[in-house]
């Protein structure tokens, strides 16, 4: 059956070569998502015509929804147009609306209207024109053997203007009375193979409509339920039910029955309990600092950070003594211990956390130490530390301990750090 099934193709050599990052094609299958629609497949092709039409060939059957992007531009290179002129069977003619928007385009940037410029409002006559309010290349919309084929540009800005302003209210509209819901369970320290022993005759219970997937990240795991149905009351309350059920059976390792990164988490939490959070950071440098203020508001809990990269600064800002340093080492439970002690007086905050480690080699560590990370919490009346291995590169180690931090501070303040 193709009834709400979609297949999103990328075209463009700067894809398959890694320059770019489709980031079209996950944003796209996100909105479907929403309309009640599901992305079955997603296709991307070098600006090479043999592969766009074998695309199409193995698309169409299979959907009733086909959402291309990418060649549209007004360059030698940009296939897309001419190639759906000569599959869909039609020619080249000029769209008067088009062109007048073009136009308005160029004259308000004071720029002369260039040839390939005009051409750019040439689209096929077997084709409907989807505007384009944010470009010069306009979408186009084909139809064929029951499957709507639409064709927009790749610059994300204006493929997202078409898809607001055009395609996702009518496709809401189409699918009004079908429901996709989703519910999350974030877990903390157990492998996906163990929860699923432990829930294994829950998700043996599921219905046939709702569907449990697991999303492993950095020892961090998400369940995700899913379900469909035209009766979005029953919905809510049957995957409500089954959330319940898992986040009970999962109850010492859950941490958030909601999909937001962590750091969003520790903002919830820490402004919930109108808490506040002091950083010493050496081997991450401040990017959790960094991090926890990507978010608007941060200056509501997050009180500050020291970066204490060296030794000379764990002792003289922090007041870490040198003995501990000489005789545990800068990389060590005693030191991470002190740093979040030490910061959570300094900056006078409800929590402090102190983070060390070798996240790639050095003269100053032996080669099994590579990895090595030590963080500790301390609320004034509990200090506890963790030691964790990474064995990545140094960028990914970094971004490991990044998570782990935000999952030990969580566990911490949950009451869950056992």
């Amino acid at each position: 059956m193709k009834q709400n099934k979609a297949i999103i193709i990328t075209i463009g050599d700067e894809l398959l070569m890694g320059q770019t990052i489709d980031t079209n094609s996950t944003w796209m299958a996100k909105q479907l998502q929403a309309c009640g629609i599901a992305v079955v497949k997603r296709i991307a092709v070098g600006d090479d015509a043999h592969m766009i039409r074998e695309a199409l060939d193995d698309a169409i059957p299979n959907c009733e929804l086909v959402l291309i992007t990418g060649g549209l531009g007004p360059t030698a290179d940009d296939l897309t147009k001419p190639l759906l002129c000569e599959y869909f069977g039609g020619k080249l003619v000029m769209d008067e609306t088009v062109l007048q928007m073009v136009s308005a385009i160029f004259e308000k940037r004071n720029l002369p209207l260039l040839e390939r410029n005009r051409a750019q409002a040439a689209v096929p006559d077997t084709c409907k024109v989807v505007l384009n309010q944010r470009g010069t290349a306009p979408g186009m919309q084909f139809e064929k053997e029951g499957t709507t084929i639409i064709a927009m540009p790749g610059v994300p800005y204006e493929m997202m203007g078409i898809m607001e302003d055009a395609i996702l209210p009518r496709l809401k509209q189409k699918n009004a009375h079908t429901t996709i819901l989703h519910k999350h369970i974030v877990t903390i320290g157990m492998g996906e193979s163990f929860l699923a022993d432990k829930i294994a005759d829950i998700e043996n219970e599921l219905p046939s409509h709702i569907k449990l997937a697991y999303l492993p990240h950095f020892r961090i795991v998400k369940l995700r339920l899913t379900g469909t149905s035209f009766d979005a009351t029953a919905l809510e309350m049957e995957m409500g039910k089954f959330q319940q059920q898992l986040a009970e059976r999962l109850k010492e390792v859950v941490i958030a029955l909601e999909d937001v990164p962590l750091e969003q988490l520790v903002k919830n939490i820490f402004l919930s309990q109108k808490k506040t959070l002091a950083l010493a950071e050496s081997c991450t440098g401040g990017y959790i600092g960094h991090t926890l203020t990507q978010l608007p508001g941060a200056s509501e809990y997050f009180q500050g950070g020291i970066i204490c990269y060296t030794n000379l600064v764990k002792t003289s800002v922090l007041g870490i003594p040198n003995t501990i340093l000489e005789t545990q080492g800068p990389v060590s439970e005693a030191v991470a211990l002190q740093m979040a002690i030490q910061v959570r007086q300094l900056l006078k905050s409800d929590f402090g956390l102190g983070i060390t480690g070798w996240l790639s080699p050095s003269p100053q560590q032996a080669p099994s130490e590579t990895g090595t990370v030590w963080i500790a919490v301390s609320d004034g009346v509990h200090t506890i530390a963790q030691k964790y291995h990474i064995h990545y590169d140094r960028i990914r180690n970094k971004e490991i301990a990044l998570q782990m931090a935000l999952s030990l501070l969580l566990k911490h303040i949950n009451g869950k750090e056992s």
